[in-house]
């Protein structure tokens, strides 16, 4: 498939999109996308091997063409992603044939079911518990942002128990419909959780169907202030790309509409001694500094800085619930930049690296990686690199400063 049979109208706006093949009907690769056009013209730049590997420019070669179904927003696009992978099991989606570790969204089986999320493998073993599921999803982080967002919208029984008495905390924050206090019958209930199961296989159209039939019988009973609660989440469903970015305490709730994050790597030491290390978050062309993070290095490799970071990468990349990076920013040269690829590829992640060679002042004097990536966002690179540093350094005096106490 070359670029120029790729349509000049695929749209700018969120959604997921389909590489498929004549005559074949199982999509070769189902993906989501914050901006369609430009995701799916990423698949015919001069470095898509570099960025998205050899199988990835196969899955290119063998398409004949590309469809995209338009959403509202991106909580949506990484739901209806998850449908389509489930419905169809594209070939080319190779992480999502091996789901043991990813998170699905589960229904279970009681009067009033709860709404969990469960990792493949324990689905696996207790399925029996589960009336429905929905997944895999295979950013862990994605969904946990969406989970708070379609929480507030529909809110859901997860721990407590029923007709306990006693308002769990989420019923106190407005996350529980009342099932701990009996302020639910268990037919309304029923009715929330089929919204929510609609919602999660993306028939948002169906969802607001119902939910209007429903404010308006609501209404003709004089339950009015039902009826509202029922209005606030149509309000709420028509108008989900501006719920996509919910605050509470200053902190963005839903990270999937934020931007390019490019996450960076320092390790800091005295002559091998109270070895540290730690992550800085760039997110939009903004620091994310409640996003930072700080490793106690626990292998003891010294002056290793190679190993020492190479630890860093696979704890980080161990936690599938967190926000993967879309460029990877390494203090170093050409040997840190290769611990990093190492890393990234074990774990089957195809994510950009970039090295900050400093002088010894630690000015940044060179930098390694696609010169695409560094082109577009020197600027953010350096800067973001410049205050890892800081960050890693202040953290190594204060537990140098704890080990002389």
């Amino acid at each position: 498939m070359k670029k120029k049979d790729v349509s000049k109208k695929i749209p700018a706006e969120p959604g997921i999109y389909l590489f498929k093949k004549k005559r074949v009907k199982t999509p070769l690769y189902v993906g989501k996308a914050t901006s369609l056009s430009d995701r799916v013209k990423s698949y015919f730049n001069k470095d898509v091997v570099e960025s998205r590997g050899p199988r990835i420019v196969q899955m290119v070669e063998e398409a004949d063409s590309v469809e995209v179904v338009k959403t509202d927003s991106v909580l949506e696009a990484l739901l209806l992603e998850s449908e389509f992978i489930k419905k169809f099991k594209p070939p080319y989606n190779v992480k999502e044939k091996d789901d043991k570790s990813y998170n699905y969204v589960a229904i279970t089986k009681e009067d009033y079911p709860r709404v969990v999320l469960v990792r493949g493998k324990e689905l696996r073993e207790s399925h029996e518990q589960y009336k429905k599921t929905f997944g895999p999803f295979t950013r862990g982080g994605e969904l946990k942002e969406a989970m708070r967002i379609v929480r507030k919208i529909f809110p859901w029984r997860d721990k407590c128990e029923v007709d306990q008495k006693k308002p769990c905390f989420n019923a106190q924050i407005g996350l529980c419909p009342g099932v701990c206090m009996g302020e639910i019958s268990k037919k309304e209930y029923s009715e929330l959780v089929k919204n929510i199961s609609l919602f999660f296989t993306g028939k948002k159209k169906e969802v607001l169907k119902n939910l209007k039939q429903e404010m308006k019988g609501y209404v003709s009973k004089k339950e009015f202030e039902k009826a509202a609660i029922i209005r606030n989440r149509i309000f709420s469903l028509e108008h989900i790309h501006d719920v996509a970015l919910l605050k509470k305490d200053g902190r963005t709730h839903d990270r999937t509409n934020i931007g390019l994050r490019i996450e960076s790597y320092d390790i800091a030491h005295m002559a091998g001694s109270d070895v540290v290390g730690v992550m800085a978050v760039m997110e939009g062309g903004n620091l994310a500094k409640q996003e930072y993070r700080k490793f106690k290095i626990k292998s003891g490799k010294g002056i290793d800085d190679t190993g020492n970071l190479r630890e860093v990468l696979d704890r980080r990349f161990r936690h599938d619930e967190w926000q993967k990076p879309n460029i990877l920013v390494i203090d170093g040269g050409t040997a840190q930049v290769n611990v990093a690829k190492d890393v990234l590829e074990e774990l089957n992640y195809k994510i950009p690296v970039v090295g900050v060679v400093k002088d010894a002042r630690h000015k940044a004097t060179k930098l390694l990686g696609l010169k695409s990536i560094i082109t577009k966002h020197k600027d953010d690179i350096v800067a973001l690199n410049a205050d890892t540093h800081r960050y890693a350094i202040a953290y190594h005096k204060q537990k140098r400063a704890k080990s002389f106490l």
